[in-house]
């Protein structure tokens, strides 16, 4: 027997140890993986069969279509994958922003056109769905085929609310580090809103909008604080907010956007609150904001509740003015774990700002250069679940880069980076950042004119003489920057 073949016999033998009772193992999960196994589903690679073109004309698909667009609005920044199957499990339409996530779901075929029943892909968030029509959650390990084992998936049927047929699912998929608690939750209501959205069409009137909130990420057991990157920068502001929140005071952290602002007040927070629940709420839409209000407000007379209200900038005056009614007519004498985010003090809505008690500045990444590589490790560490090597020039390139867009395109460059690869090189990274590696270490004042000149030559068409006038030097000049900083031509 070869090695492959003793592997997967070792998995059917756990599997069928798990089906007869194996501890922890879901009563649903075991009967889908019995299931799995009796089709013949593969273990360890994903072979769905391609179906061809899907039908993108029916009522469901319209519908489904329209809750989602507006879901994935409430869902920006966050790696979800949102997708709707027919009854049969083909999946018909897909919607995701995050690249690496993107990669990795067509690397595994999760793909419109292609068939993702129990029968084809073993047990599934959306094929557990189909077969017991019921919402279903499969995470990681739960999944039948090994090579699903990195996600986690949260799938609810949707049945025609007039006939009662079974017209498909809504499917969230997402990685499995990063599962959320409200994955099935946000299933569940979609598949709700695209039913009542069909009957609401089947009746010819105009349903009322469905809810675009933004969603709420709950930490219910926050985990032990990680080591914080080790810039002065940021430790300094770790310890300002924590004092702050030790001394029940609210706090504001400001900076530019994608700097790590909440991540940075979650930390405080594990280590000010440790036994409590942590809960991030950021910008409703315009017509959500009721909505908004009423599902998490309730938690300010909360105990065991700290609230982060992330870019309060992003409020409307209204809601903002709302809030302080609600903050100002708490308990007398208490004051919950509150804070927020912004850009700037200046940026913090008129009638929050009475309530703030210290603004702490958290500084953008390209003045912490220090936290860059721990931050790269720590991101690539997670997404691959082991310790990823980067080489010393993939290293260079992400140390000198400007990151314009911070923490955040740190980590979107490093999960699409670590997609392809357990070892990161320049060829891995964006032209943008793999730019090259200068020659030798650069002072901070080169690290500007580097990044400058970085800047100049993406911009779409820039030509070296357009980008010399630009940068104000001759293109000698340009020429011998480029090379002493180690910035290949046309990067």
């Amino acid at each position: 027997m070869d090695g492959s073949a003793g592997l997967c016999e070792r998995e059917q033998i756990a599997r069928a140890t798990a089906v007869g009772g194996g501890p922890g193992v879901p009563d649903r999960i075991a009967a889908s993986w019995r299931r799995s196994t009796e089709f013949g589903a593969p273990l360890d690679e994903v072979t769905p069969s391609l179906c061809g073109a899907v039908d993108d004309e029916s009522l469901f698909f319209r519908c489904g279509r329209e809750v989602l667009d507006g879901l994935q609005e409430t869902l920006a920044g966050e790696p979800v994958s949102l997708m709707l199957t027919d009854p049969d499990g083909v999946v018909l339409d897909r919607s995701c922003r995050e690249r690496s996530l993107l990669s990795a779901l067509d690397a595994v075929y999760l793909a419109p056109g292609f068939d993702y029943s129990e029968r084809t892909t073993g047990t599934t968030g959306l094929g557990l769905a189909l077969a017991d029509r019921a919402p279903s959650l499969v995470r990681a390990d739960q999944h039948f085929c090994t090579e699903l084992w990195g996600y986690t998936c949260a799938a609810a049927p949707v049945s025609d609310p007039v006939t009662g047929e079974l017209v498909g699912t809504v499917n969230l998929t997402t990685w499995a580090q990063r599962s959320e608690p409200l994955l099935l939750a946000l299933a569940q209501s979609a598949a709700s809103s695209a039913a009542a959205l069909m009957l609401a069409r089947h009746r010819g009137r105009s349903p009322r909008p469905v809810t675009q909130g933004r969603v709420f990420r709950v930490l219910l057991h926050p985990p032990e604080p990680v080591p914080p990157p080790p810039s002065r920068a940021r430790r300094a502001a770790l310890d300002d907010v924590e004092a702050a929140l030790s001394a029940g005071r609210i706090v504001a952290v400001v900076g530019e956007d994608g700097v790590g602002r909440t991540a940075l007040l979650t930390d405080a927070l594990a280590h000010t609150h440790p036994r409590g629940r942590v809960l991030a709420a950021r910008p409703p839409t315009d017509r959500s904001a009721e909505a908004w209000l009423d599902l998490w407000t309730p938690e300010l007379g909360e105990d065991a509740t700290s609230i982060v209200v992330s870019a309060v900038d992003g409020l409307t005056p209204p809601v903002a003015s709302k809030l302080a009614g609600m903050l100002r007519g708490g308990s007398p004498g208490r004051r919950p774990a509150f804070a927020f985010t912004a850009r700037d003090p200046d940026a913090v809505p008129a009638a929050l700002r009475p309530f703030v008690d210290d603004y702490v500045e958290l500084p953008p990444l390209r003045h912490r250069r220090e936290d860059v590589l721990p931050l790269a490790r720590t991101f690539a560490a997670a997404r691959r679940g082991r310790e990823v090597r980067f080489t010393a020039t993939a290293r260079r390139s992400l140390s000198t880069f400007g990151w314009p867009g911070n923490v955040e395109q740190l980590r979107s460059v490093v999960e699409a980076a670590v997609a392809r690869s357990d070892v990161v090189d320049t060829g891995h990274l964006p032209s943008e950042v793999a730019g090259g590696a200068p020659r030798r270490t650069l002072s901070r004042i080169e690290m500007v004119e580097r990044d400058e000149i970085l800047r100049v030559l993406a911009d779409p068409g820039t030509t070296m003489s357009r980008a010399a006038h630009d940068l104000g030097i001759s293109r000698a000049t340009l020429y011998r920057r480029l090379d002493v900083y180690g910035i290949r031509n046309g990067s």
